[in-house]
């Protein structure tokens, strides 16, 4: 199993702290976010990552290497400008579906193939304590049930109350914003994607390498065509996107009010 990282925004809501650092090596609990999220990839085995940056790229690659420090392999993917989430896995598709060398050659009828495989995905500014120890065991179901993705959902938190998308049976549906004219009542309730999610090479491939692309249409076509798949996490999740949020991991994590399991 392969992941991405995705580490190329601006974090414009987090200046001035990213005017000279990229949001992805905020500290927290005395590691940078990003560093949080390749321990918990090394251990549950998952260590051949792609980070993609634009913003400060040079600091993030200067401040991880190749990653041997935290157990596993990184490859970059450079954006001239960020490229949104669909974007930038797209950019990066030829490491996420090239076969891995050091790998022992798989044989029989069952054996992935690296081209078609579904690949972890993890948003840079989120910190969550889902089993990324589960994933291989979900892509084996994703291709039994013939999914194109499978997305963590989390409870709404308060700047996002009106939520992303329904779950209902494994399937992920509701693709309608709410407007504010709406009355809560009148719509199923919704959860928020986690920023977690595996994903097939085939759901990207009508995406122009080196253009912008948000993730959302993506999903939304395939939830309206019920290959959508997902889970409820109802463990810890904090998504980062202002320094009050910053601030409030850190003190969790340094008093060790969460776990930091790793």
């Amino acid at each position: 199993m392969k992941a991405m990282i995705l580490a190329a925004g601006r974090g414009e809501r987090m200046r001035p702290l990213t005017d000279e650092l990229p949001k992805p090596l905020l500290s927290a609990g005395g590691r940078p976010l990003i560093a949080w999220q390749l321990l918990r990839l090394a251990k549950a085995g998952i260590r051949d990552i792609v980070v993609n940056h634009a913003w400060l790229g040079h600091k993030l690659q200067a401040a991880l290497g190749d990653g041997s420090a935290f157990g596993v392999r990184i490859r970059y993917s450079p954006e001239s400008e960020a490229l949104e989430a669909a974007g930038g896995i797209t950019l990066a598709m030829p490491f996420l579906t090239a076969a891995d060398p050091t790998a022992p050659p798989a044989t029989g009828a069952e054996a992935p193939d690296p081209a078609r495989a579904p690949f972890l995905v993890v948003n840079g500014d989120v910190f969550c304590d889902f089993d990324f120890g589960r994933v291989a065991t979900i892509a084996l179901q994703m291709k039994q049930a013939q999914l194109a993705c499978w997305c963590v959902m989390v409870a709404n938190p308060p700047h996002h109350r009106a939520g992303d998308f329904e779950l209902a049976g494994g399937k992920l549906a509701g693709t309608a914003r709410r407007t504010a004219q709406e009355p809560a009542a009148a719509a199923p309730e919704r959860l928020t994607y986690a920023g977690i999610g595996l994903y097939t090479p085939q759901m990207f491939e009508g995406i122009t390498r080196g253009r912008k692309a948000p993730l959302r249409p993506l999903l939304e076509r395939e939830m309206a065509a019920s290959r959508a798949g997902g889970e409820y996490h109802g463990g810890q999740w904090f998504d980062i996107g202002t320094a009050e949020r910053l601030a409030e991991l850190d003190h969790l994590l340094a008093t060790r009010s969460i776990p930091v399991g790793v």
